[in-house]
């Protein structure tokens, strides 16, 4: 009759409903059927996939996730245990003296042995759900630091491609300066020639020299930047990183990952499922405050021997046995435990609402990734065709200029345009290509819930 009347206070928690648009406002085919779980493969560059298992085996932040793991699975069965009795084993051995001038005289021998030994339980009953409410609100905990941990790998996978497509597009604006000093050399020496022949003056040849020492500056410039890049691998991977000289035409555009509604957000990307978790771990720890505010009733039994000699403890005649009943009741507290409770209401609607702005955060960050992609790849359509124009007007204007028809200002102009149009075009290359992995990022990765719900267990608050 007792235990039938058994409840656990406070709500079950249920997923709060977030009105999100039926699609995205970007749409696009996706030749995949699911974003692979090594998504960066689909760059196709070896020494990108080899960075990104060093970062996983080295990486500070990835490490400390997993020893946060560690933690809150040492808790979450710390706190199972208390749904179980308890059982200790005590014993004691003393010998005393009492006076013999008292009022009551001392019996038998004085001082004399005694000798106890004993096994104890205990096992709090979980009226109110108090433990079990706990229970759920730590193992809602634990969830969260396997969820957080994935999405410090997903942020430390975006970061490593990232720094590396960032080299490779560096590497290509060196290449590209490298081939525009070859013109710039060749203007020079015509230019030399032109004067010499008395057919320009020397600010012919000035001029020329000033672009090529601008690319000379900005070659150095392109290769600090390199370095500085290298040093964000070497902090992600905690190695000495020297990337080798590689191009970033020579890297394909991924296909395009398949987007899906945006109702799946809520179970693909792990920063979600980390704030949902959250969520019901603050949901679950205001039951556990209401119950605070009932009676505490335990269970208590006592079965062992005692004796005045060490040999007889264990013998029949000196067992000893107890049990019992014990309540605590909280009378008066000035307020404490209500204030506990207005304390956990008051998180869990801070909870609800860091859950709502990380769902709307993942919406808006798929639709930006959506858009900057599609946008990027029409730029850098233009941008190509930009280069090729540039390209057929530096041509023109050199074969103008040797033929006298045009001055040498022609050719500054053409030779200007046609760099910056061609660097113009490589960063408009990483751009599409950044867009791609924010793009992959925002998806959750190739990353996929690993710790399922146990059965029996709520799934979803409404508030």
């Amino acid at each position: 009759m007792v235990l039938s009347s058994c409840t656990t206070l406070g709500l079950d928690y249920f997923r709060p409903t977030i009105p999100l648009p039926e699609t995205y406002g970007e749409v696009a085919l996706s030749p995949l059927k699911e974003i692979p779980t090594q998504w960066w493969t689909l760059y196709q560059d070896p020494t990108l996939n080899m960075l990104v298992e060093k970062a996983y085996k080295s990486n500070t932040d990835i490490k400390s996730a997993v020893a946060r793991i560690e933690e809150a699975d040492a808790q979450m069965r710390e706190v199972g245990a208390y749904l179980l009795p308890s059982v200790d084993l005590g014993g004691s051995g003393q010998r005393n003296r009492v006076t013999e001038g008292g009022v009551f005289p001392a019996f038998g021998d004085n001082p004399r042995n005694s000798f106890d030994l004993s096994l104890r339980s205990s096992i709090e009953l979980d009226f109110w759900g108090k433990l079990t409410r706990t229970k759920e609100s730590v193992r809602a905990s634990y969830l969260s630091t396997v969820y957080a941990k994935e999405t410090v790998e997903l942020t430390i996978e975006s970061l490593v491609v990232s720094s590396y497509l960032q080299i490779r597009s560096i590497d290509s604006q060196i290449n590209g300066i490298a081939k525009n000093l070859i013109v710039a050399e060749d203007s020079l020496v015509l230019a030399k020639s032109r004067e010499q022949g008395g057919i320009v003056s020397m600010l012919d040849v000035r001029q020329s020299e000033l672009v090529r020492d601008d690319l000379l500056i900005q070659r150095q410039e392109f290769k600090r930047q390199r370095r500085l890049a290298e040093h964000v691998l070497i902090i992600l991977t905690l190695e000495e990183v020297i990337v080798a000289e590689g191009d970033l035409m020579h890297l394909p555009l991924p296909p395009m990952p398949p987007v899906g509604l945006p109702s799946a957000l809520l179970e693909r990307r792990p920063d979600v499922m980390q704030a949902e978790q959250g969520l019901i771990a603050a949901n679950a720890n205001i039951g556990s405050a209401k119950a605070a505010l009932y009676p505490s009733i335990s269970l208590t039994g006592n079965y062992g021997g005692e004796s005045l000699e060490l040999s007889d403890v264990l013998k029949k005649a000196s067992r000893v046995w107890s049990y019992g009943l014990s309540l605590d009741l909280p009378i008066f507290n000035a307020g404490r435990l209500n204030a506990k409770v207005d304390q956990a209401s008051a998180k869990q609607k801070q909870a609800l609402q860091a859950y709502i702005g990380t769902v709307e955060k993942a919406f808006r960050e798929v639709n930006d990734a959506l858009v900057n992609l599609r946008q990027y790849k029409a730029i850098e359509t233009i941008a190509a065709s930009k280069k090729a124009t540039t390209q057929s007007m530096l041509t023109i204007a050199q074969n103008r200029y040797k033929a006298g028809y045009s001055g040498y200002l022609d050719v500054l102009n053409a030779q200007r345009s046609h760099i910056q149009a061609s660097q113009s075009f490589v960063q408009n290359r990483q751009n599409t290509l950044d867009a791609s992995v924010d793009l992959f990022k925002a998806l959750g990765g190739g990353w996929q819930t690993k710790v399922p719900a146990k059965k029996g267990e709520p799934a979803a608050i409404n508030s």
